[in-house]
């Protein structure tokens, strides 16, 4: 845990007691500040007791010595109104802030020299931000992770010389990051998502920028530049005199990096030079994840890092949990069966990345819908050998793959995974995917979209001649 001294002998209330908000509340308190936290759950109230938080409704406290509260990301900032805390806290003049903030004013005093990455985007920030360590380390430099991406900022080992630190930053945290100041900022991509948080698109950009158009002096902004708000973002960069590297997935870039197939180019003047081969890194299929890849890679040589070494860190990245997620192979009479984890797939959107990786695919769908149900995939209908729906979904997905996709309603996971298991087998293909990537939340049949992955795992662990892959 990093102590949070730059509060130390002032009072600081805390609103939202989650893992990273509890963990907030300790790291204050470690630090030296008198520190009063709430929550609208009383169970959460209890834990931090248990923990040795004061805790009080912050309705009823004092607020004329409070030096700040520190919000929680889920409770709402601005939109669709600011939280009765917020308005509280600025009525009375106290500035509200987030976790984010603690870790990058800690920074500011502790470790001015460790290397921050900070990672956004819409979509793909975990995959890139799990990479980006992985190449750090795999490189021999100390490499923590954390922020949104799971493990809390403040959760991380305090800072030392030489130690990296990687921060995958939502949005909702970078609105409460006034001081975020990376080394390297990566800001992959954007596309219409928590509206109901900011308002508008552009309030959403303008957000999401602030990791790049705010990194530290001499440092370096990547940004993705296959939408017209980040290449946008990137060009009043450049023009302001920033040190801006571009990526495409799409463009041949005169300068920048860019993808030629399963080839990550770098481009300087026009002349392109090899940087990074993703051929035959499973962990790494589609073009979306040469994307990330490609982001991960100039985040890491902005650090310093050289290309030889990346490259041996990209073959033995092993992959996100749950995100196409190769988890086991079994052998059949006329090939393989392959079995991928895309539990984290929770729309139509992010399953559509999966299905464009892979080929003969028997895929497991459905669970609590999202709005626009699976419509948007029928490009990928070819590729789709059966569809194995289960959860409250899958009447609903019938009625959409009737007619163009052979399917079957299953109801619960394990059944899917028996049924897709003896088609694949029967089918006589080279490499058959077993994939569950749901295009739907989880919570009908499971708390979360992890658990509904490792239930997978382990149910395709089980069935005999199963190799584990990973």
């Amino acid at each position: 845990m990093i102590p949070v001294t730059t509060f130390a002998d002032k009072k600081v209330a805390v609103f939202g007691l989650g893992g990273s908000g509890l963990l907030t509340a300790k790291a204050l308190k470690a630090g030296g500040a008198h520190v009063i936290a709430w929550d609208d759950a009383a169970l959460k109230i209890e834990q931090a007791n248990a923990a040795g938080i004061e805790t009080a409704n912050l309705a009823d406290i004092d607020w004329s010595d409070v030096a700040a509260l520190v919000l929680s990301p889920g409770v709402p900032l601005t939109h669709p109104t600011p939280h009765w805390t917020v308005q509280r806290a600025k009525r009375e003049g106290a500035e509200v802030i987030g976790d984010i903030e603690l870790f990058c004013r800690e920074r500011a005093v502790q470790g001015p020299d460790c290397p921050l990455v900070a990672i956004t985007g819409t979509n793909g920030k975990s995959t890139t931000t799990a990479l980006t360590a992985h190449l750090i380390t795999h490189a021999g430099r100390d490499a923590q992770m954390g922020g949104n991406i799971g493990t809390p900022a403040l959760a991380l080992e305090p800072f030392t010389p030489g130690r990296h630190y990687v921060l995958e930053v939502s949005s909702y945290q970078i609105d409460l990051a006034p001081s975020l100041r990376p080394t390297v900022g990566v800001f992959i991509n954007l596309t219409p998502d928590h509206l109901d948080r900011h308002g508008t698109m552009e309030n959403y950009a303008a957000i999401k920028t602030l990791v790049v158009a705010q990194v530290e002096p001499g440092g370096t902004a990547v940004l993705g530049v296959d939408d017209q708000w980040t290449r946008a973002a990137a060009d009043r960069l450049e023009r302001a005199g920033r040190n801006v590297v571009r990526v495409s997935i799409e463009s041949t870039l005169r300068d920048g990096y860019f993808a030629d197939g399963t080839r990550i180019m770098y481009s300087v003047g026009g002349k392109p030079y090899p940087a990074a081969q993703l051929t035959g890194i499973g962990s790494l299929r589609g073009s979306h994840n040469a994307q990330n890849a490609a982001c991960a890679v100039a985040a890491c040589v902005a650090l310093g890092i050289d290309l030889t070494a990346i490259q041996k860190g990209l073959i033995s990245f092993p992959g996100l949990a749950h995100r196409m997620q190769t988890v086991g192979r079994k052998k059949t009479a006329a090939g393989d069966i392959l079995y991928v984890n895309d539990s984290k797939a929770t729309n139509a959107d992010s399953t559509s990345k999966a299905l464009a990786s892979f080929h003969d695919i028997f895929w497991i769908a459905g669970g609590k819908p999202k709005a626009g149900g699976i419509e948007s995939l029928s490009e990928y209908w070819p590729r789709i050998r059966k569809a194995y729906l289960i959860g409250e979904a899958a009447a609903e997905f019938a009625r959409t793959l009737d007619g163009k996709v052979d399917y079957e309603i299953n109801g619960v996971l394990s059944a899917a995974i028996d049924a897709a298991t003896r088609d694949a087998e029967a089918a006589g293909l080279k490499e058959a995917v077993v994939l569950l990537s749901p295009a739907c939340a989880s919570f009908d049949q499971y708390p979360n979209f992890e658990v509904r992955g490792k239930a997978f795992v382990d149910l395709v662990l089980a069935i005999p001649g199963t190799i584990p892959v990973g």
